[in-house]
């Protein structure tokens, strides 16, 4: 599936019937999740990161790109890849590496690996030039990081989310947004909106409810799976 074609899927979504991406973490979580039968996947850094013995964020751009090479390779469906604030890589070259991978999508956040939030307006440069170069072949998914890191104020984020998709990004991910914010956040934002479920799967339709039409669940479900192992591992060992 091309990225035209994995935009098509964000495109008519309802309070019923949100994209539910699911965050493979290596190519076997990556089979399972697409023999399940989603029809796209997203790559969690965090969830990577966890794999490889690195802490979210300290995982080098090299290693981040060959996890998400093998797990385009593993499975039929498209991925959409994080790749974090792109490792200081030109916007050539980000676009060159994942384009390299096989992803059809990427997550770009805009804050510092230190927690610090970007200036928007360079940000929003920054994402205009991505798009420049990747023209159609990467969905771009621009994170806003103001509840993560930064006030939480909700002009703020919607500050942002207007100029990141002006930049010409295809979808706004306010992570960590409070429920209580979505409607507003869903009635201030054009295009599709992403946020962050839950891998009991009780949030995904609470967060359709209020406004959410796409939803991720960032390393939610590597660590839903290693505390599966831990219990299991502790009845082995009993």
């Amino acid at each position: 599936m091309t990225a035209s074609a994995f935009r098509l899927l964000h495109q008519g979504r309802t309070a019923t019937d949100p994209l539910v991406l699911p965050g493979p973490w290596d190519a076997a979580s990556a089979r399972v999740l697409a023999d399940a039968g989603f029809r796209a996947l997203a790559t969690p850094s965090a969830g990577i990161a966890a794999s490889l013995g690195y802490e979210d964020g300290a995982t080098p751009a090299e290693e981040m790109f060959a996890a998400v090479a093998r797990i385009v390779r593993a499975v039929d469906v498209p991925v959409s890849a994080d790749v974090e604030g792109g490792y200081g890589l030109s916007p050539k070259e980000l676009v060159g590496r994942l384009l390299e991978t096989g992803a059809v999508g990427c997550n770009l956040e805009d804050s510092e690996p230190d927690g610090t939030l970007r200036d928007p307006l360079r940000h929003a440069d920054w994402l205009a030039e991505v798009r420049a170069e990747a023209g159609d072949a990467l969905f771009v998914n621009a994170r806003v990081d103001t509840f993560l890191h930064g006030s939480g104020d909700l002009g703020e984020a919607l500050a942002r989310a207007r100029l990141y998709t002006e930049a010409g990004a295809d979808c706004v991910y306010p992570i960590l947004a409070p429920l209580e914010v979505l409607p507003a956040l869903r009635e201030g934002i054009e295009g599709p909106l992403n946020m962050v479920g839950d891998p009991d799967g009780q949030s995904v339709a609470t967060l359709a409810r209020l406004g959410a039409t796409r939803i991720t669940f960032g390393p939610g479900m590597q660590r839903y799976a290693m505390a599966a192992t831990a219990g299991l591992a502790a009845r082995l060992h009993a």
